[in-house]
């Protein structure tokens, strides 16, 4: 089976499957793409023009969160609870995860000081909840890695940046959420999944973007 992941440098989605590949000792290529100016063939195999897409052979499946079910299905060890209940449990926290990661997107995109402290206020309030959430660790749901894990390491790896640029006080007083934080931050699989100039690239596309963070 030859695995290839059609990615873009700083797509969190992308991550994703990069962990749970690694997680799973798999060996794959890696192809990236400018999102900016698809090529051709990357229109024909990503229906919503999107990264990632998982060619698996010739066969592309795209979404971050059917590649995550395919790997589960077809590779080892098992990322997912085997229980029914924890699995949906799990799946149900993902979900969450994407919704952080749309705030994370608000946030950093926020054009005046009014609109940047109602998305801390909505960004700060996910990880209140994450904390009375969270088990004793050093991972989501106790000692065993998951693919909830695999979700949230790039959700951290936006604080690294932030962090450079001013304490916004989001993380302040979230003790088992920053011990998860520096948990998943010594992970390989999650260290690994972007490339060694991911911090630069990330500075530089806020930087770019014009909003109240970037004035920071």
């Amino acid at each position: 089976m030859r695995l290839n992941l059609i990615s873009h440098t700083l797509c969190p989605y992308v991550q994703r499957a990069a962990i749970a590949l690694a997680e799973k000792d798999m060996t794959f290529e890696r192809t990236y793409v400018d999102l900016a100016n698809k090529p051709d063939w990357f229109k024909k195999i990503s229906p919503l023009g999107k990264t990632p897409v998982l060619k698996v052979d010739d066969t592309p499946v795209f979404e971050s969160s059917a590649i995550l079910e395919y790997l589960e299905d077809t590779l080892d060890p098992p990322l997912h609870p085997r229980d029914p209940l924890d699995r949906a449990r799990h799946r149900s926290w993902i979900e969450f995860g994407s919704a952080v990661l749309n705030d994370i997107g608000g946030f950093y995109s926020a054009g005046d000081k009014f609109d940047f402290a109602q998305k801390t206020s909505d960004l700060s309030m996910k990880f209140i909840r994450l904390e009375e959430e969270l088990a004793e660790g050093p991972y989501f749901d106790g000692l065993k890695f998951s693919l909830v894990d695999a979700v949230f390491g790039p959700v951290f790896r936006y604080f690294d940046v932030f962090d450079q640029i001013g304490d916004c006080g989001i993380l302040q007083e979230r003790s088992k959420v920053n011990a998860w934080r520096e948990a998943l931050s010594e992970r390989p699989s999650i260290r690994n999944a972007v490339t060694p100039d991911y911090n630069e690239l990330l500075f530089k596309f806020i930087a770019r973007r014009q909003s109240f963070l970037s004035t920071l």
